[in-house]
């Protein structure tokens, strides 16, 4: 969950831009971010994610470096015969999210389903594999 700083004067309310801690590492703002869950399991890792206005074909799924990447474009439809504007609160534009993933998974058996808008991801964790996160004390 991104925090959305209050800027003063003539400004909105506007997340921060691209180098601002909130952004995972290779992540930049687009304007269009979806959000997402990430849990653990025994077995897997489960992912998901709310894309709407996107097709499946569209969505871009890749597993590098325990780095989980999700790409696609929202794309701005319009037609040509609408009169007037008045309110555009919907993002639009390209978008590439970063998720660390917690422990190693088998890619080769990972699976995906797309369906309403969001996208379920299942990676099962490879034989083994010790999550990486690690309890520090406080004193």
């Amino acid at each position: 969950m991104a925090i959305i700083p209050w800027r003063r004067g003539n400004e909105r309310w506007l997340p921060e831009r691209e180098g601002e801690p909130w952004l995972a590492r290779g992540e930049t703002w687009t304007g269009f971010a979806p959000q997402v869950d990430v849990t653990e399991t025994d077995k897997d890792v489960k992912v998901c994610a709310e894309i709407p206005g996107v097709e499946a074909k569209d969505i871009d799924v890749s597993v590098e470096d325990g780095m989980l990447r999700i790409r696609s474009e929202k794309k701005y439809e319009r037609e040509e015969n609408e009169k007037g504007q008045y309110r555009m609160e919907r993002s639009y534009g390209s978008f590439e999210r970063a998720i660390p993933l917690p422990v190693e998974v088998d890619e080769a058996k990972a699976k995906a389903e797309f369906k309403n808008g969001v996208l379920r991801l299942t990676l099962p964790k490879r034989p083994g594999a010790q999550s990486r996160r690690k309890k520090i004390p406080v004193k």
